[in-house]
């Protein structure tokens, strides 16, 4: 049997490519957009992939299942778990005219690849029709299987959080019911042997779970002895509380992937590939009608940079933040070093994020200035300059971490949105204030900082963030 992960390490997210190379056919499960990867690694294995499967409709990535099917002719297989608020609506609407292959998968059912047999088990609770996959290589002799791909069930130290459906989709009252089908599908867990592998759809950092541990792979048995959310599982409240406590916001793209995983992404069939811009075309951009990207250095932007850009490093939240302060059918341009274009449109195109039009050369910035066009700058203030700001008035501190950070320390007067959830909720920012921004270490308070100073917003970022302030607070 042949295994691969292939692992995303902006969105934390893990897809598998399962061979049997007997037959010289592949599955993947969990896919992103830009399946040429998948493909890619397949060919280069002496594969063929005759199938894709998912475990759940996705919240935090576009799925790349239809690429796929449309790009090599595969079967899809998902699942026919859930109301009919949770069943695919794309299947029958292959490009050109008719229906996917694909077969829809209940609890208990089981198909092949080759000699590799899958069966599926119904885990609802991050979502209502969430499945997994037990695999067995039969063809290594196996009668019992050798791993489960997990989706977001279980994690490597954490179990996929149930309150999306409320946080997220906003299905109001959803949350406790979830984490309740959650508890009793933990029980399914007893009957898979100690021994097998967690394949899990992803790692540390993923916005799935609160707590996802940095190791990629692990056992049942391990888990089962040592995931502080399924020891939880003891009893059905203190799961319930264990589960719900501490859970953080989720981006604001969320909700938006579900509905385009569920009624069908659209089909790519190659990546965007944007113009480069000339400096006159840089500058009769509309800054406030399409959104510009400066993916360079925080203090490269802070001193001078477009009017209206937004600035989001090519860091491992890229994608997370461009889905968060960006809307699904805005143009996208970029001010990006030539050799990193590839890289920011497959990020993009993951969170669906594909209206990507062109590109600027980073290293040409200086060239957009002219005699009616000027570069600008953002404020930004250390510790003790923005505790002499807070003693003035009109001035209002923005606290941007997640709620269970603020919970623990902040600012005097401090207010709080996640900068993940600052586009829906900029009617609680005050327009005839300053807007002292700061989250842990200067990082998501200066992606913030740009977004607000494009709003029209007066805004100050404290460099260092809260991390500053308490050390200059404890110095004095």
């Amino acid at each position: 049997m042949f295994m691969r992960m292939i692992y995303d390490e902006g969105l934390a997210q893990a897809a598998y490519v399962i061979g049997c190379q007997r037959s010289g056919e592949a599955i993947v499960i969990d896919p992103e957009r830009d399946v040429d990867r998948y493909i890619n690694l397949a060919r280069e294995n002496e594969l063929r992939i005759i199938a894709v499967a998912e475990t759940h409709i996705h919240a935090d990535f576009v799925s790349g299942s239809r690429e796929l099917a449309e790009r090599v002719g595969c079967t899809v297989y998902v699942s026919d778990e859930g109301d009919a608020d949770w069943k695919y609506q794309w299947l029958d609407k292959k490009t050109g005219g008719g229906s996917y292959e694909h077969r829809l998968l209940k609890d208990g059912d089981s198909f092949s690849i080759g000699q590799i047999q899958f069966r599926t088990i119904h885990t609802p609770g991050h979502t209502p029709e969430h499945i997994m996959f037990l695999v067995t290589d039969r063809g290594g002799g196996a009668d019992e299987p050798i791993a489960i791909a997990t989706g977001d069930f279980v994690f490597v130290g954490d179990l996929g959080r149930p309150d999306l459906l409320e946080t997220a989709a906003g299905q109001a009252g959803a949350r406790e019911p979830s984490a309740r089908r959650l508890f009793r599908t933990v029980r399914k867990l007893d009957a898979i042997p100690d021994f097998v592998q967690v394949w899990p759809a992803h790692g540390a950092g993923s916005a799935c779970g609160k707590a996802l541990g940095a190791v990629p792979m692990s056992t049942v048995g391990y888990e089962r002895r040592f995931n502080p959310a399924i020891r939880a599982a003891g009893d059905e409240q203190g799961f319930v509380d264990f589960i719900l406590s501490g859970q953080p916001e989720p981006p604001l793209y969320f909700a938006t992937m579900k509905r385009v995983n569920k009624e069908g992404p659209k089909v790519l069939g190659k990546l965007p590939t944007p113009e480069q811009m000339s400096p006159e075309e840089l500058r009769r951009l509309d800054t406030k009608a399409s959104a510009l990207i400066d993916t360079r250095p925080w203090e490269a932007f802070a001193s001078g940079h477009v009017p209206g850009a937004l600035s989001i490093g090519l860091e491992s939240s890229f994608n997370t933040d461009a889905g968060s302060f960006i809307a699904e059918n805005d143009a996208i341009y970029l001010i990006i070093e030539p050799g990193l274009v590839d890289r920011a449109v497959r990020e993009l195109v993951r969170v669906g994020l594909d209206n990507i039009r062109g590109w600027f050369d980073a290293s040409q910035l200086e060239l957009y200035a002219d005699g009616t066009h000027a570069l600008v700058a953002t404020a930004q203030v250390d510790a003790s300059e923005a505790a002499r700001m807070m003693e003035a008035e009109q001035t209002q501190v923005l606290d941007v971490r997640r709620a269970t950070e603020f919970a623990e320390s902040r600012l005097p007067g401090a207010i709080n949105i996640a900068h993940t959830r600052l586009a829906s909720r900029l009617e609680e920012v005050p327009r005839d204030a300053r807007i002292l921004i700061n989250c842990r270490t200067g990082i998501r308070s200066a992606r913030s900082a740009a977004f607000l100073q494009r709003q029209g917003f007066q805004v100050v970022n404290l460099k260092g963030g809260i991390l500053a302030w308490e050390l200059e607070t404890a110095e004095h």
